[in-house]
């Protein structure tokens, strides 16, 4: 597996991904997104998309949404998705160590937060595991599968930021 910066040829794998409802029903995206929108997700400015490729193919991304207010400009957000087919071999774990990296000691920031479904047990464990705590809860925030359902507000800050006494 290899680990590098979203291309523009990557717009079809992207669009494959974000086609199974099972990706879907756990990010932002409403199911059968045209190929146009995932190329439109993934091309605006202040992104930053890493993907991970295996075997010629693109088969996860994280991408990192920069701020652009002046005074958030040390924070930013994160979303990820991995193909189901390579779901459980750590290819999201690769992905957002690869963005922390990023993050600490190339993009300057020192917050990095995201939102996740509540019920979406792994990927809290996961985000969990690469350092983020869990802020907060948005209660009824979002709606899946016909229910109303919760979102947690988990963030990331750089360990090695000393605040100003």
């Amino acid at each position: 597996m290899k680990i590098r910066h979203l291309e523009e040829a990557d717009f079809k794998d992207l669009h494959t991904i974000y086609s199974f409802q099972s990706v879907c029903e756990n990010t932002s995206q409403k199911p059968f997104l045209s190929s146009e929108s995932v190329s439109a997700l993934f091309s605006g400015p202040g992104q930053y998309t890493l993907v991970a490729e295996s075997e010629g193919k693109v088969v996860g991304h994280v991408t990192i949404f920069l701020n652009t207010k002046v005074r958030d400009k040390h924070s930013a957000s994160l979303a990820i998705a991995v193909h189901p087919d390579y779901h459980g071999k750590g290819i999201a774990k690769v992905l957002m160590s690869e963005a922390i990296n990023q993050a600490d000691n190339w993009l300057n920031l020192i917050r990095l937060d995201l939102e996740v479904h509540a019920d979406n047990l792994s990927a809290i464990s996961l985000y969990k595991k690469v350092g983020f705590e869990t802020e907060g809860t948005k209660r009824l925030s979002t709606f899946k599968n016909g229910q109303y359902i919760d979102m947690l507000i988990m963030s990331r800050i750089d360990p090695s930021f000393k605040m100003n006494s």
